[in-house]
């Protein structure tokens, strides 16, 4: 399996994406640094149950993150429909459902790792120049192991969710369905209408990587019969 995800990100030029995922990361920085002194020195210094800071610096990750994976699942999956290029991939003397969770794996996997890098950059950067943000070292306790793994957590939750995008994608035959449905995506799971907030919600997260889990299933099933588009 290790070999198709290989070659599915070299097929696609992962090389691109891994740029995309820098200039994300930068341009996250640049913002939450400029921000970073007046979210941390208002009198309201808690939200969700943690510090103002660490909480923009989870929902502007996971809105980035969740939008590049639906950009990913347009690009390496159903731009193969889309181009019948799949249709060269499934003459190969491999099974199908093996090619297309190769694909999903290559995102899936790519995603996780780069908002994982990602939010830890951000948190080390923050902490590392405080003296000169004037930001709370208590905001961000980037010394706390139950620190990081929620963020590895949230990471993965993430991720997972953003395959509800993929069969609204296939259903649809269009790429841009599939981005479209990303970003519906953030702003129901991202979003806030006055006081109320689905952020962090762990049970609603719960059940959406159950209905992500389902959604590939679906992409995956009876593809040994089923015609390609």
């Amino acid at each position: 399996m290790f070999k198709l995800i290989r070659l599915e990100w070299k097929k696609n030029n992962i090389f691109k994406y891994i740029r995309n995922a820098v200039v994300t990361t930068a341009v996250l920085l640049i913002f939450l640094l400029m921000a970073a002194g007046e979210l941390e020195t208002k009198e309201t210094v808690q939200t969700y149950g943690k510090s103002m800071l660490d909480a923009s610096v989870g929902l502007f990750v996971h809105m980035a993150y969740i939008v590049f994976t639906g950009v990913m699942i347009a690009a390496y999956i159903v731009g193969a429909y889309e181009k019948r290029t799949m249709n060269l991939l499934f003459t190969y003397p491999v099974r199908r459902s093996r090619i297309i969770l190769s694909k999903v794996c290559a995102v899936w996997l790519f995603n996780f790792a780069a908002m994982v890098v990602s939010k830890a950059v951000i948190y080390l950067v923050l902490v590392l120049t405080r003296p000169f943000t004037g930001i709370s070292a208590e905001g961000i306790p980037v010394g706390d192991p139950v620190f990081w793994l929620e963020a590895v957590l949230s990471s993965a939750a993430m991720v997972s969710i953003s395959f509800i995008a993929l069969p609204v994608g296939l259903k649809m035959k269009s790429s841009k369905a599939a981005i479209v449905a990303s970003v519906i995506i953030v702003c129901f799971t991202q979003g806030q209408i006055g006081s109320a907030t689905l952020v962090n919600h762990m049970p609603f997260y719960a059940i959406l990587c159950v209905v992500a889990a389902v959604s590939v299933y679906l992409s995956v099933w009876r593809v040994e019969t089923r015609d390609v588009m």
